[in-house]
């Protein structure tokens, strides 16, 4: 639910903030007063495209911040979503004033908002918003056709994959590969041969080292010799200072570990002092690794061995697919035929289940429809079948006609925005939202009125006892119908046009609504017919 927009130098609008209630909310304004840069503005918001155009003349950056509770109850979590746009053209994003890309601001919000206005209702004539209001309203479960779906799918694209590949010249390769990899006996023990290289390299140069390191370490005048003579000064110390016996102990520890430390040199400098024959040796493996490193890993063979260990056995598996292809493939085609057969078995009780909600669907609309004015309208869902796909077997198309005597057209080839709109609203009031927290209907009302009019209001309300609905309107008869009502105004202060919003209630209401009823000379007879029609709609 949108509970607080506040909008800054976006269009004509300098600074605006809204707060908006559950149920339905009704925006009126005169035409040119920035209502529509409202409804863009939660556009903005929830991550539709953005230029340099639509900041403010003279300002900086344009700013869009909403507050949303994503959830209902207990449960319900309030977080704030913001975006600006500069005078270039660059636009950021955040959430809860984490900074975000404008697509993860998209997705937060997709579940949220429900935009329907004169270009968004072209979602109306697309086949998967179709075929998906039908599952909604029926409460389809499609899960076993999915699963069915997706056995048959992986099936296939093994089979394919099969058939489309492993010819001679491939599996020659793979032979040569496997080979190639398996004489060379790669082991674990591989991973560090380029450092056991470079030690057997410089083996002389290690060992003559290791030897001055022993010597000063162990030898006549090494540390040994210093840490002995070092013991009887510290005992003669510690007769007349207590702590004195800490250093003993101390040096105790040094010489143990001075000792220690010229094994370990030693040890290694006889390892290293391995000859010519273990360097050659070495430095045999080292290329043939590095060989095969650059033939077979990408990155210009960088790679751990491990990768070649795993690349061999990856290489082992294909080519014993391949040598036994035929078999291979009259499994796989057993496979697609069972898998196909099980696809079609859950897609013809998806269909029937669907059949029967567009049925059901078809007489709802339109019954919703002849309420908002198309009183010789025809409304219908046809259902063509197709081969398997991941949305089902059917092939789902809106047919409608808006007057006697013309033939039916799918919803897609009905250019006017008004019909369109009243089909949303028709539909909305069927099925709700979708799951969508807030509905916005920007002018869903335009070019009817009268009883009309009132009706749409109706509607929209109806459709507000499940979600929230933020509309535009021109009607009285719609904006009666509104639980909360804001005015969206213009003044022209020091040279610039200014645009507020502010909420209107007891006598101020009944001013707009008698406004829009008679324009700006408020008659005793306008505020009359206005509180008749607020009295009506409460």
């Amino acid at each position: 639910m949108l509970k607080r927009l506040r909008v800054r130098n976006l269009a004509v609008v300098e600074e605006a903030e809204a707060e908006f209630c559950p149920g339905l909310n009704v925006i009126t304004g005169e035409t040119g007063a920035g209502k529509s840069v409202i409804i863009g503005a939660l556009a903005l918001v929830a991550g539709s495209r953005a230029d340099a155009s639509i900041v403010r003349d003279g300002a900086k950056e344009a700013e869009v911040e909403a507050e949303f509770l994503d959830g209902t109850g207990s449960r319900g979590k309030s977080f704030t979503a913001r975006r600006t746009v500069t005078a270039e053209g660059r636009s950021r994003a955040w959430i809860d004033d984490e900074s975000v890309s404008v697509s993860e601001l998209r997705a937060a919000c997709a579940g949220l908002v429900d935009m329907h206005g004169p270009q968004d209702n072209r979602l109306l004539a697309e086949e998967s918003f179709q075929r998906d209001a039908i599952d909604s309203f029926g409460s389809i479960d499609k899960s076993a056709y999915d699963a069915a779906y997706a056995r048959f799918s992986e099936a296939k694209a093994a089979l394919d994959d099969l058939k489309s590949s492993g010819g001679e010249d491939e599996i020659d390769l793979l032979r040569y590969q496997t080979s190639e990899l398996e004489e060379a006996g790669l082991t674990a023990d591989d991973e560090d041969i380029a450092q056991r290289h470079a030690a057997a390299a410089h083996a002389e140069e290690i060992v003559e080292s290791a030897n001055e390191i022993t010597e000063l370490l162990g030898g006549d005048g090494g540390a040994s010799r210093i840490f002995a003579a070092l013991r009887p000064k510290f005992a003669a110390i510690a007769r007349h200072l207590p702590e004195a016996e800490a250093w003993s102990a101390e040096l105790d520890e040094l010489s143990v570990r001075t000792e220690e430390l010229s094994r370990s040199v030693a040890d290694a400098a006889s390892a290293a002092d391995g000859g010519e024959e273990d360097f050659e040796s070495l430095d045999r493996r080292l290329t043939l690794v590095n060989k095969l490193r650059r033939k077979y890993l990408p990155g210009g063979g960088e790679g751990p061995v491990s990768e070649l260990i795993a690349l061999l056995d990856a290489k082992k598996n294909r080519l014993a697919d391949l040598e036994s292809r035929d078999e291979r493939i009259a499994e796989l085609e057993k496979s697609v035929a069972a898998a196909e057969k099980e696809v079609r078995k859950e897609g013809a009780l998806l269909s029937k289940k669907r059949s029967a909600a567009a049925s059901r669907l078809s007489k709802a609309v339109d019954a919703q429809l002849r309420d908002l004015g198309f009183s010789a309208a025809a409304f219908s869902v046809a259902l063509e079948e197709t081969d398997p796909v991941p949305s089902g077997m059917d092939l789902v198309t809106y047919v409608f006609s808006p007057n006697a005597g013309e033939p039916p057209r799918p919803l897609a080839d009905i250019a006017s925005s008004g019909e369109l709109s009243r089909v949303m609203l028709a539909l909305k009031a069927v099925i709700g939202a979708g799951g969508k927290a807030t509905v916005v209907f920007d002018e869903i009302d335009a070019n009817i009125g009268g009883e009309t009019g009132k009706i749409v209001g109706e509607k929209m309300r109806k459709v507000a006892k499940l979600s929230q609905v933020v509309a535009i309107t021109h009607l009285p008869q719609s904006a009666a119908c509104g639980e909360r009502h804001l005015v969206v105004s213009k003044v022209v202060s020091g040279g610039r046009t200014r645009t507020t919003i502010k909420v209107v209630a007891g006598e101020d209401r009944v001013s707009e609504i008698a406004r829009m009823l008679g324009g700006e000379k408020l008659t005793s007879v306008a505020r009359r017919h206005a509180k008749e029609l607020l009295d009506v709609s409460r």
